[in-house]
């Protein structure tokens, strides 16, 4: 623990020296890119570098590297731990594919089959929000002016302004049994009064609060993706006869693809990793895998065990989102814009 001390003045020292060597490159006319000290001055480019410095290296990567060597290490009690029986192990893994027998002869199919259907329906739950928020961000960005784009701004997020919790459990009740959308069909002679449907159990529930949790992480990527798009551009396929569905394809969807990436990875990455919906919304079947990892941290207090599961969710998420970007062929930068 000691070692954790050192960590701030080094953390300053390099910030400091960096700065200094930024600040000389650009006195020696270096290329433009070590321009930052020059643009921003010494104290608020060494102010940026620390609180990033600082962010990433405490609040991500420390943490992760932190959780990453436990998820090697033995469920031991604390007067064992760090003697001769912590030593690093593949025991946790091999918990996670094979079960607690761990001899290959069969799988843990219940812990990977929740994996596997978290992860489908967290792309299942991002696709169907691009699917709502495309059309929104679209006439937002080109067809809604003045006053009635930000009067649409606002219906997207005066929702928000009330707690996750509280709008999953609205969900619960309008999807209840004895909900609102039940009492609607039933009103409507659709449904026989002693049949409703059981949207909990058949997962509508969840989707449909998961994707509303996450619309406006959708929403205004593709916004300032498409917002930027030259109208010109869409008037001149419009012009040459281009139906409404390739002007889309072939104008907007290519200009808007870092906005599309950024959107999809955000929801995704969010949606893989909720833990208050699934635990509200979610029936009796339909158990997330951020579930079975808190389970293994505070139900069975075995944070190793919880380590490794949490360390595989976040591979699998890195996957998806190098997957994502190779797929629409933009880079880190394009996103960040």
């Amino acid at each position: 623990m000691n070692e954790s001390f050192l960590i701030l003045p080094a953390v300053l020292l390099a910030a400091f020296g960096l700065v200094l060597l930024l600040r000389r490159r650009t006195e020696a006319g270096a290329t433009a890119g070590f321009g930052f000290v020059e643009r921003n001055g010494v104290v608020i480019a060494t102010y940026l570098i620390l609180a990033v410095g600082f962010w990433v290296l405490l609040m991500i990567v420390l943490p992760q590297l932190y959780m990453v060597d436990f998820s090697f290490r033995h469920n031991l009690p604390p007067p064992e731990q760090g003697g001769p029986k912590d030593v690093h192990t593949l025991n946790n893994y091999r918990y996670l594919l094979f079960g607690p027998g761990g001899s290959g002869e069969s799988f843990n199919w219940l812990h990977l089959k929740i994996f596997a259907k978290t992860i489908v329906a967290a792309v299942f739950v991002t696709f169907l929000d691009f699917c709502l928020c495309y059309p929104i961000a679209y006439y937002i960005a080109q067809v809604a002016k003045g006053g009635r784009s930000r009067l649409l701004f606002i219906c997207l997020l005066i929702p928000f302004w009330v707690n996750e919790i509280l709008r999953a459990f609205a969900f619960r009740i309008i999807f209840g049994t004895s909900g609102l959308v039940n009492s609607m069909l039933i009103g409507l002679g659709i449904l026989p009064p002693d049949a409703p449907i059981d949207f909990l159990r058949a997962d509508v529930a969840l989707f449909a609060g998961l994707s509303y949790a996450y619309i406006l992480m959708m929403v205004f990527p593709l916004y300032n993706a498409i917002e930027s798009l030259d109208h010109n551009q869409i008037e001149a396929a419009r012009d040459l006869g281009a139906p409404w569905w390739r002007i889309h394809w072939r104008v907007v969807m290519p200009h808007a693809k870092p906005g599309i990436a950024s959107g999809c990875v955000m929801v995704f990455m969010l949606a893989a990793g909720a833990l208050a919906t699934p635990q509200i919304l979610g029936g009796p079947s339909s158990l997330w895998f951020t579930q079975v990892i808190y389970d293994q941290f505070f139900q069975g207090f075995n944070w190793p065990r919880g380590s490794a599961y949490a360390f595989v969710l976040l591979i699998s998420c890195v996957i998806f989102v190098m997957s994502a970007m190779r797929a629409f062929k933009v880079n880190l930068g394009d996103i960040a814009r």
